[in-house]
Order: C-alpha cells, then sequence, then structure tokens
C-alpha cells in the first residue's frame, strides 16, 4: 500500500513538472501580445508563435528576479536565439516558431513579449 501511494505520488510530481506548450495568438488587428505566466524550476514553457518569411519579430523577456531566458527556435528545429531575454529580427522561413521559456535559477515569474510585423522595404530613387 505504502509502495503505491509512493509510485501515485512521484507519477503526480512527474506530470505538475512536465513542459507546457501553447500558441501565441494575436488579437484582431493587433500584431504583438504579451503573455503573463511562471516556470517551474527544471521544466520548460514552450510557445508557438506562426509567422512568414521576411516578417520581424521582436520579443522581449522580463522576469520579477531577472532569471527567465529563451531560445528561439525556427520551424525546422534550428535554434537562433539561446538563452536571451531579448530578439530582433527578420525572420527566415514561413511556420511555427517556438520561444521555449526557462529559469536560470529557481521558479521564474515573467512577462513575455511577441511583436510581428512586415519587413520594410526601402526602395531606392
Amino acid at each position: 500500500m505504502i509502495v503505491e501511494a509512493q509510485q501515485q505520488l512521484l507519477e503526480t510530481t512527474l506530470i505538475a513538472q512536465s513542459n507546457r506548450t501553447r500558441r501565441i495568438q494575436f488579437d484582431r488587428g493587433a500584431t504583438s501580445k504579451t503573455v503573463k505566466d511562471s516556470v517551474i524550476r527544471g521544466t520548460r514553457n514552450i510557445y508557438l508563435v506562426g509567422a512568414s518569411a521576411q516578417q520581424t519579430m521582436k520579443i522581449s523577456l522580463s522576469s520579477l528576479e531577472n532569471n527567465a531566458v529563451f531560445d528561439l527556435v525556427t520551424p525546422k528545429g534550428t535554434v537562433i536565439k539561446k538563452e536571451v531575454t531579448s530578439a530582433n529580427l527578420v525572420l527566415p522561413l514561413n511556420g511555427d516558431y517556438k520561444i521555449i521559456v526557462g529559469g536560470t535559477r529557481g521558479n521564474a515569474t515573467y512577462q513575455l513579449f511577441v511583436e510581428i510585423n512586415n519587413a520594410v522595404k526601402l526602395s531606392l530613387l
């Protein structure tokens, strides 16, 4: 009976500490979204953001104790930013990008800001 209870507690703990994946969807007409969340030590929160090649993406992450960072992964699985708190870049591919948020020490409460705009085309006269 005790062994079964310990096994159940272990399974519950593992489930509670698994990575979470959610999609960020902008409100109609909006180009940005702020997500307020927290991540448990040892886990990652994964956000999917659909975008097109040549769009610009701006990401900023702020945390109460300056203890959260993110990785940015392309639709093909290439990590293009690693353990940063901000990024501003022109996207290379169409598809779902992954923003993977984790804590650097302990649990982290954070705000994640994501903005996507069409790239500005300059013409020479």
